[in-house]
């Protein structure tokens, strides 16, 4: 599907992965709310309950006006990690988005802390967030992949991502989260291939 196809055919829908809550807020694991934040934040929109979904949205466009111009559901699911698929599969049939055009923002262990990976499909490497999507509505969405990086010494991996960022990581994690929004928009605005070769690092 061309992009120019996608966004005449209706909404994308840009799911931030994340736990509910200020406990978590700062967490490795909740980077994917940290980019819907500054999406939301750029659309000039404010988070709301979604009707029946267990989750909070904002509607609004992104892009120049004209072709290019697109539809956007912002969303953070108000479930835990492990159980983000109903949620978002609830908004994905409501707003009647097909699995193509869904992109999750999720932390990454196996990247470098800051760096990004974009891909469509694949495994869901062990992310319960992905696993649960993947479940949900099947594995052909969207994934922007920010890095975090391994836990160090014998950390256990879920210590490390319910951890927050370290003061050393909090210095640049505005302009991670900031680069991660931008490479959401393209990723919507100017399709995969594009995304990829200016974002993927």
């Amino acid at each position: 599907m061309t992009t120019d196809a996608a966004g005449a055919a209706g909404p994308w829908l840009v799911v931030g992965l994340g736990n509910p809550g200020p406990g978590y807020a700062m967490n490795r694991h909740n980077v994917g709310f940290m980019v819907a934040d500054l999406l939301a934040e750029r659309m000039g929109g404010r988070f709301k309950r979604a009707g029946r979904a267990q989750a909070q949205v904002v509607e609004g466009r992104i892009g120049p006006p004209g072709p290019a111009n697109r539809r956007v559901v912002v969303a953070k699911p108000m479930s835990y990690m492990n159980l983000s698929g109903g949620p978002v599969n609830a908004l994905r049939e409501f707003y009647k988005v097909p699995a193509e055009r869904v992109v999750a923002v999720h932390d990454e262990l196996d990247i470098d802390y800051g760096m990004l990976r974009l891909k469509l499909g694949g495994g869901d490497n062990g992310h319960n967030g992905l696993k649960s999507l993947t479940q949900a509505f099947g594995r052909d969405y969207h994934r922007v992949r920010f890095g975090i990086g391994r836990p160090p010494g014998r950390m256990q991996v879920a210590d490390f991502v319910l951890k927050d960022f370290s003061s050393a990581e909090r210095k640049e994690l505005d302009y991670f989260v900031d680069r991660a929004a931008d490479a959401v928009e393209c990723l919507v605005i100017e399709g995969l291939e594009r995304a990829q070769g200016t974002y993927n690092s």
